[in-house]
């Protein structure tokens, strides 16, 4: 059987790849036509019907749509590495204060946490220079122009290895997103879809230490 599977351009290239192989060894003739997109796109198309599941943040905000959490995957603060608070090994919120962060476009779940953690320590969102990807936010950072929070996968998969910046946590503030599969109340699939979320569940344990 092919689904069509709608993921968030912020979370597929770094999770997929991770569970998929797992997911495939289960169900043998599951097939999966991948496409990527903002979450607001995401959850419209479903509700249409043009996708028969999507992953991305739950729970989701439209009636008609069920669903089961997958992953808490945390969103970690990245800096260059020559920056002054890179000296430091935890940062505390006041750090923060009248920092300069840059985030993806608008529409994206991972956009609005960053917005809420700008708000609360005094931050500054460069709304001018939104980067339309991970990469995108990665590349800016390297470059000077400012800090990014950076999901976890995404870290692990991409800044590990990367010198010229480091990773730092915020003292006593835990920022995360919660990653769930979603689909249709009404889909005829329903009860098969709750089964492979909970499949994806076991897989995606061996993915959890990483998007701590």
């Amino acid at each position: 059987a092919v689904y069509r599977l709608g993921v968030k351009t912020t979370l597929g290239p770094y999770l997929l790849p991770r569970i998929l192989p797992g997911i495939h060894a289960m169900h043998g003739d599951l097939k999966l036509y991948v496409r990527e997109d903002a979450p607001d796109l995401l959850e419209s198309n479903l509700e249409r019907g043009d996708l028969d599941l999507i992953l991305t943040g739950h729970p989701t905000n439209i009636a008609g749509l069920d669903g089961e959490p997958l992953l808490r995957e945390s969103i970690r603060l990245v800096l260059p590495a020559d920056h002054p608070l890179a000296r430091k090994d935890i940062l505390e919120g006041s750090d923060l204060a009248g920092t300069q962060i840059l985030t993806t476009g608008e529409g994206h779940h991972l956009t609005r946490l960053v917005d809420q953690v700008a708000a609360r320590f005094g931050a500054e969102i460069l709304r001018d220079y939104q980067g339309t990807s991970l990469d995108a936010l990665r590349l800016m950072v390297v470059m000077g122009m400012g800090l990014a929070f950076l999901p976890a996968l995404y870290i692990h998969s991409e800044i590990r290895a990367d010198s010229s910046l480091v990773v730092r946590d915020i003292e006593g503030y835990s920022i995360a997103r919660i990653v769930g599969l979603s689909w249709r109340k009404s889909a005829p699939g329903r009860v098969f879809y709750r089964k492979l979320a909970q499949d994806l569940r076991r897989v995606e344990g061996g993915v959890e230490r990483l998007s701590r």
